[in-house]
């Protein structure tokens, strides 16, 4: 959630950054207009909590003069449930500012490029020179079934689209990236951690899912759990309403999980093949951190995730994602880009983002400061989506009868 006592304090700077973002300006204004109805609603209880404050004191005064007292009694007696209903009214006002508040995204920083989409995003580096064909190089999705590695057609089968079955050297393959992305981050410094795949409301609202993003996540209803979109959540909210040690930070996380999503917004695109499926495999990274370390952790975590990709000899682009383009709960993301022969193109592997406080505002994530409690940082990032970087492979190590070499640095592992 964004600060809200920075909306206060600059709300003009806050709302241009937030339209960037492509937030309209009639939530904005319903914004500072509920900020605006907390802040009276505040004035008025401290007001009346200040007049009862000195309707006590006065009782002492009375009492030592020999005064009358019934009168100043029946005063705080109806101050008082003045007390109790400007009570209500703030808490009201309190849980109709954070209501709308959930559903305003994060603040972009400084550095973020200002675009509308995709095709204003800014090309850091790109890593590694593609290799050249002397024949056309097939997609994934043929090479798939070629080589039958994938069954797309049972996959449909055994749920509906966008499923599919890994076999033989296909779902070894699989197994083999999920072992040699975990051990990289291990060796990294990330911790290994293995994960719930099904979490509760909270944890959803606590790294920005909910409310936005309802439509896109499958929900068990009867025991009110949702399948996870991405191990993000869970491994962010392991330390939901927590006071984390300042010694102990960075916590630097890595864990597989498959991953669920229904991709309500993604209609019609990538429909062949398994660039976007309902459910993946994804190895993540999650950090929390102190503000002062987030920019150096977010630099290791996007140079981890992309020398993963530079260990499997797959080329590579590192680009910063404009304001148009970024997620939900990102202040700043970068992309890396794996590049794919069959398509001509370099496709999205893996997305590093700094939420900044905004995520540790929302669960409640805090380490001790001295003597104060202040907001970690929390970013995360893929290292990486598994599917897509068997469909990289494919595709970059093709041979011209349709086989398929396995990178050097897999090979122990298959």
């Amino acid at each position: 959630m964004i600060d809200l006592k920075l909306l206060q304090k600059d709300f003009d700077t806050v709302k241009e950054k937030l339209e960037t973002k492509g937030v309209s300006q009639e939530i904005l204004s319903e914004l500072k207009k509920r900020y605006e109805e907390l802040k009276k609603a505040k004035s008025e209880y401290e007001s009346l909590q200040a007049l009862q404050n000195s309707l006590s004191k006065q009782f002492g005064i009375y009492k030592k003069e020999g005064k009358d007292i019934n009168e100043l009694k029946q005063k705080v007696d109806e101050n008082k449930k003045k007390i109790a209903k400007a009570l209500e009214n703030q808490r009201e006002k309190q849980e109709a500012l954070e209501n709308l508040a959930m559903g305003i995204p994060n603040i972009p920083d400084d550095d973020v490029p200002v675009g509308e989409d995709e095709n204003d995003n800014v090309e850091i580096k790109k890593v590694l020179t593609p290799r050249e064909f002397d024949f056309k190089p097939k997609e994934h999705w043929e090479l798939a079934e070629q080589n039958g590695w994938i069954d797309f057609a049972r996959g449909v089968k055994l749920a509906h689209s966008r499923f599919s079955v890994a076999y033989d050297m296909g779902a070894r393959l699989e197994r083999a990236l999920i072992n040699f992305m975990l051990d990289f981050n291990r060796k990294r410094g990330y911790t290994e951690v293995s994960v719930p795949q099904l979490v509760n409301e909270r944890a959803l609202y606590g790294t920005g899912q909910l409310p936005k993003f309802k439509d896109d996540l499958y929900r068990v209803e009867n025991d009110d759990l949702y399948l996870i979109p991405t191990a993000e959540v869970p491994l962010t909210n392991l330390f939901q309403d927590e006071i984390l040690k300042a010694e102990d930070l960075p916590v630097k996380m890595t864990g597989y999980t498959a991953c669920f999503r229904k991709e309500a917004g993604a209609a019609g695109r990538d429909t062949r093949g398994i660039i976007r499926q309902h459910q993946f495999h994804k190895v993540e990274l999650v950090c929390i951190t102190k503000p002062e370390e987030s920019d150096a952790v977010f630099e290791d975590m996007i140079k981890t995730a992309s020398d993963i990709l530079t260990a499997l000899e797959l080329p590579h682009r590192l680009v910063t994602l404009c304001t148009g383009d970024l997620g939900f709960s990102a202040a700043k993301t970068v992309d890396i880009e794996v590049w794919l022969p069959g398509q001509n193109c370099y496709r999205e592997i893996s997305s590093v983002s700094n939420t900044r406080d905004f995520q540790a505002r929302r669960a409640k994530i805090r380490y001790k400061n001295g003597k104060k409690n202040e907001l970690v940082h929390t970013l995360n990032g893929s290292a990486l989506a598994v599917g897509r970087t068997m469909v990289a492979i494919m595709e970059n190590f093709q041979q011209e009868d349709g086989s398929i070499t396995i990178p050097k640095a897999l090979q122990p592992y298959m």
